[in-house]
């Protein structure tokens, strides 16, 4: 029997929940979680669409699998490592993650405003950072105010005040750089230093990865100056 036959008779294995998230993770890593669909899921599985909702009752619901399916890939913590180690790891581990996953950030934001409890997998992980926390030594209103000031950076990403990444598309509504720099000198001042055209006005971007490692560490060294106080 010629071999593309015996693929052909070859059965499928079984669609399942992990099937179809795994499925609508590598779309979304592919196209965007904007661009997600139902039909582009079954499709890429080679099934009917309405097969799909044995596994995932509606696009919300796929939404938050597909958050959990991401989560589960932060490695878990180090054995015998001190609180502020074991935190680092996790936290740049749950970044590397994402990097992987761009679209998740997004839907992770919005599926958390939506729901009234993070999901499974996501409420797993923090439940698992606050031991670490405690078992650091940590009490309970310096780790709510540590929870608080760790925010979204915990699961890898943080909200930025401006976005100064390279190769973003030029405002259209934004004032021509030398008015620009006359009207908001401060920001213009900010924008040479970080620049490495001096030339520039608008500065071409920093590195991200390092800002955010800058962010954590104060961030982390600050929380154990407040931990030894609280000792």
């Amino acid at each position: 029997m010629p071999r593309q036959a015996d693929e052909a008779h070859r059965p499928r294995a079984p669609l399942s929940r992990q099937r179809v998230l795994s499925a609508a993770v590598a779309l979304a890593d592919e196209g965007g979680a904007d661009a997600l669909s139902m039909r582009k899921i079954a499709q890429h599985l080679g099934v009917v669409p309405m097969a799909l909702y044995k596994h995932v009752a509606h696009k919300d619901e796929l939404l938050d699998g597909m958050i959990d399916a991401v989560v589960g890939e932060i490695d878990p913590p180090v054995e015998d490592a001190d609180w502020k180690t074991t935190v680092r790891l996790r936290v740049l581990s749950a970044r590397r993650m994402l990097l992987r996953h761009p679209w998740a950030p997004g839907v992770i934001e919005a599926r958390m405003k939506a729901r009234a409890a993070p999901t499974p997998a996501v409420t797993a992980y923090l439940d698992q950072m606050i031991g670490v926390f405690r078992a650091g030594g940590f009490p309970l209103d310096l780790l709510h105010h540590a929870m608080h000031v760790m925010g979204s950076r915990l699961l890898g990403f943080s909200q930025e005040l401006f976005d100064d990444s390279p190769g973003r598309p030029p405002d259209a509504d934004a004032l021509p750089p030398e008015e620009a720099a006359a009207r908001y000198p401060h920001i213009a001042a900010l924008a040479r230093a970080v620049t490495h055209d001096e030339g520039s006005v608008v500065g071409a971007g920093c590195d991200d990865q390092f800002e955010f490692e800058f962010a954590l560490d104060l961030t982390l060294d600050g929380l154990e100056r407040l931990r030894a106080a609280a000792g």
